[in-house]
């Protein structure tokens, strides 16, 4: 790995846990979004680390793969999840006004004031990992076509 490569790989691995840790601290309002958000923040996150590891522990010698196309089929598709988290989490955060029941004297929100701040910094969050999936299947390209 090359020092920029690197470095989107630590920004990738940090902006994933960050948006793993702002999700996980809201109520989850709505499941079916969120949920998904979580499965690609933290199957992405494992999947890095373990492609990292195959990388740090010479398994790739071993193994014949094409690992340059592997590593931008890998990073292509985790860009495009990580997008769509983003675009559900971004969804999830609009709904911050809709009340939770219609019918309900009562005017309760579907994400309250705390909540909402969290649920903004996690799509922003979302979309700058999105981006760094988007940097290093860039870098893979470049390297698969070199």
């Amino acid at each position: 790995m090359k020092v920029s490569s690197l470095s989107v790989f630590l920004s990738l691995q940090l902006f994933g846990t960050i948006v793993w840790i702002l999700v996980a601290a809201t109520r989850v309002p709505l499941p079916l979004l969120q949920g998904w958000v979580m499965f690609v923040a933290v199957t992405a996150w494992f999947l890095s680390i373990v492609f990292l590891c195959v990388f740090l522990f010479g398994y790739a010698n071993r193994i014949a793969v094409n690992w340059n196309q592997t590593d931008f089929l890998f990073h292509g598709a985790t860009f495009v999840f990580y997008f769509g988290a983003f675009l559900l989490q971004a969804a999830t955060t609009s709904l911050h006004h809709f009340p939770r029941k219609f019918n309900a004297t009562t005017h309760e929100k579907i994400l309250g004031d705390h909540e909402y701040n969290i649920s903004i910094a996690a799509s922003i969050f979302a979309f700058a990992t999105a981006v760094c999936y988007g940097c290093s299947t860039a870098l893979a390209l470049r390297r698969w076509r070199l």
